[in-house]
């Protein structure tokens, strides 16, 4: 009789202490496109892979574009996936990377057809259909939508997002859920209530809402708190155990 493996499914969301980055990205910046020091991008990189226990090669990033391009991967990749904002594996072992200083990172699973996938969906994103997209691919390489569950981690929240009317509006329109009005009585966004909404109305029933803000927060990467600035990461990945 063959056993098969028991998947689990890890995630992890950074902050900015504990790395090697000086001002304004200190110090455990993540992003390689800010303007850090790459020599400190790399140390800091390194200590996330330590740190989750897998070598730097088994995490996979993206060349994130706010876009809605999913990319699925089947290993390794010696440069970031280029042009995508969501990855999708069925592969134990290798760890999958969404950076963010204000956008929803989102990590969905679904462990029992071991399939993940990380998703960057900023404004842009998510109001183009980033979510559905991705959610298309992970039933492509066999998830099942009642199944899945999903995290969405730290962002800009709703209180602190503030934005023009009419694009409130635009965003609303194509995002249902997400308008808001902000602590400054002012036009807001708040993009993890319109996406959570997405992902029920997809018929995902298990959906974890990480609270903070990272506009508020100032233990995370904010751009719109104080750009330049770092990012910080959101990883998923699966150990197998026979």
């Amino acid at each position: 009789m063959t056993i098969a493996p028991t998947i689990t499914v890890r995630r992890v969301t950074t902050t900015r202490s504990g790395g090697f980055s000086a001002p304004p990205y200190d110090s455990f910046n993540l992003g390689d496109h800010v303007g850090d020091d790459p020599a400190a991008v790399r140390r800091n990189r390194d200590r996330l892979a330590e740190g989750i226990g897998l070598p730097p090669e088994r995490l996979v990033w993206m060349e994130q574009i706010h876009g809605r391009n999913v990319e699925i991967v089947d290993g390794p990749r010696a440069e970031p996936v280029p042009a995508t904002d969501a990855l999708v594996t069925t592969v134990p072992g290798l760890a999958l990377v969404v950076l963010t200083a204000d956008c929803v990172p989102i990590l969905l699973s679904d462990d029992e057809a071991g399939v993940i996938a990380a998703v960057h969906a900023g404004r842009i994103g998510a109001r183009i259909g980033i979510v559905p997209r991705v959610l298309d691919a992970m039933v492509s390489v066999g998830a099942r939508l009642d199944r899945v569950g999903a995290l969405l981690g730290p962002a800009a929240s709703g209180r602190q997002y503030e934005v023009p009317a009419a694009m409130r509006a635009d965003v609303e329109k194509h995002l249902p859920g997400s308008a808001t009005t902000t602590v400054r009585g002012t036009p807001g966004l708040d993009l993890r209530a319109g996406i959570s909404r997405q992902l029920t109305e997809a018929g995902i029933g298990a959906i974890a809402v990480d609270p903070r803000c990272t506009i508020e927060d100032h233990t995370l990467f904010s751009h719109r708190r104080g750009a330049p600035t770092g990012r910080i990461g959101g990883v998923i990945w699966m150990e197998a155990a026979a």
